[in-house]
């Protein structure tokens, strides 16, 4: 009789063990989740680097071209990588669209940066035809916002993959005199 109660006996101290460690693996699964593989917001900010042309005529039309360098860098947070598709960021002047800045796609690692270079290509008739360029021309600062969505996947894990979008907004300061340009970004991530 006591050969019959050891199967048994064993049993229950299989299922035990079995439903204790699959209860510690959930709560650390859990853990991990809210803590460490919470998704963070990156950073992306758009740094000009200067102004490489500047181009304007008085006579007999006024006309301006204005060409500026740009450093766009996304730093990424997250214990995932980021691949994103290829983008355009808008640049607006008091709600009239400026520049177009297109984005080659590009790969963020987890816990890593990239830096991106491109030029932006201020279109000066839409520029110049704004009611508020003269006010600005007066004051000697240019105030511009860039939006940018960047539509992608995040890996997890190198297996664990899904949709994502980083959003960015940044208001950019440009002066007249000093060439100087100041900028501030922010932005969100969606899954």
């Amino acid at each position: 009789m006591t050969s019959a109660r050891s199967p048994s006996r064993g049993l229950k101290i299989c299922c035990l063990v079995t439903t204790l460690f699959l209860v510690v693996s959930l709560i650390v699964m859990t853990i991990l989740a809210l803590t460490i593989f919470k998704p963070k917001q990156p950073e992306i900010s758009a740094r000009p680097v200067g102004v490489e042309n500047i181009q304007y005529t008085l006579f007999p039309n006024v006309t301006l071209n204005v060409t500026l360098s740009m450093l766009v860098t996304i730093n990424n947070k997250n214990y995932g990588s980021f691949s994103f598709k290829n983008a355009t960021a808008y640049v607006t002047y008091h709600d009239t669209v400026v520049a177009l800045v297109p984005m080659e796609h590009a790969f963020v690692p987890a816990r890593g940066k990239i830096n991106i270079t491109t030029s932006v290509d201020l279109m000066g008739d839409k520029l110049i035809s704004n009611p508020h360029f003269m006010e600005d021309v007066t004051s000697g600062i240019f105030n511009l916002i860039s939006t940018a969505d960047l539509h992608g996947k995040v890996t997890v894990l190198k297996f664990v993959k899904f949709g994502a979008t980083a959003f960015s907004t940044c208001d950019i300061s440009f002066s007249i005199k000093t060439q100087q340009i100041d900028s501030k970004c922010k932005s969100k991530l969606k899954m």
